[in-house]
């Protein structure tokens, strides 16, 4: 405890101890001891390497064109494309030489067959096996999901 010296109201044989308590070591302490904390709290070097993408002048691949082949219940084959939905019925015969055109082409299309619910298995696998041997390289059925809007086409390549 702190008394109070040469006070004006206190008399020399008065000594009173004083009622407020000398903060000033106190302070003193505590900031010793926070200098001393931050000095022994090890710092943290944890470094997480992210690969952020390269800037690239380049133009992003071109979509592949896509022929679609529905083939119908009534035996039907049907040449277009889902993206302007404009399709034509085509024969056999009409089937193979598109089919020979676009296999001679550099960059060939990827060809989706699509079979309706009724279409009879032979007429699908007849029109696959043609564009095989005509050595079309993306041929394609679209999965179930693709048909909901989830899923994607696979392509044997």
């Amino acid at each position: 405890m702190a008394i109070n010296i040469g006070s004006t109201t206190s008399t020399a044989g008065d000594l009173e101890p004083m009622m407020e308590m000398n903060t000033t070591p106190l302070i003193d302490v505590m900031l010793v001891l926070l200098v001393m904390l931050i000095i022994t709290i090890p710092l943290n070097m944890h470094a997480v390497n992210v690969e952020l993408p390269k800037q690239s002048s380049e133009l992003p691949p071109e979509l592949p064109k896509v022929i679609d082949i529905k083939i119908n219940a009534k035996h039907q084959i049907l040449w277009g494309s889902e993206i302007d939905a404009k399709y034509e019925v085509v024969t056999k015969l009409e089937l193979e030489s598109r089919f020979e055109k676009e296999a001679l082409k550099a960059k060939q299309a990827e060809i989706h067959f699509r079979p309706e619910p009724g279409a009879k298995y032979e007429d699908v696998i007849s029109a696959m096996a043609a564009a095989q041997r005509l050595n079309l390289k993306q041929i394609g059925i679209p999965t179930i999901d693709t048909f909901a809007g989830v899923g994607t086409v696979s392509t044997a390549k």
